[in-house]
């Protein structure tokens, strides 16, 4: 009979989110226990919480790895909102110092 009972080969002995594992059989048959690392998020946009395009979706201690030009996009609010969110601020704030505008320019031919 074989036995196929694996222990964990780490100090931390309980089934958590940390420690999760699968078994897998060595080329001279033996099993072994091998560690899963944690899944990753994609980064969202902080407006849309979309995910954002061209930032790698990786754990944050390999993130303060890279280099500030994998973690960005050149563009305004790059690396923290989407395209669309930054195209729309920029129209809003637009109109809004034309709206600032057009109520001086009014405020003057009423006086």
């Amino acid at each position: 009979m074989v036995l196929n009972r694996v222990t964990y080969r780490r100090r931390l002995s309980y089934n958590t989110k940390s420690n999760k594992t699968r078994i897998n059989k060595t080329p001279g048959g033996k099993l072994v226990i091998l560690y899963a690392k944690k899944k990753t998020q994609i980064s969202k946009c902080g407006d849309c919480k979309e995910g954002l395009r061209g930032i790698p979706a990786v754990r944050p201690y390999k993130l303060s790895g890279l280099s500030k030009r994998v973690k960005t996009v050149s563009r305004i609010y790059g690396g923290t909102k989407c395209s669309r969110c930054v195209r729309s601020r920029i129209i809003r704030a637009f109109l809004i110092e034309e709206q600032k505008i057009v109520a001086r320019v009014l405020k003057a031919q009423a006086n």
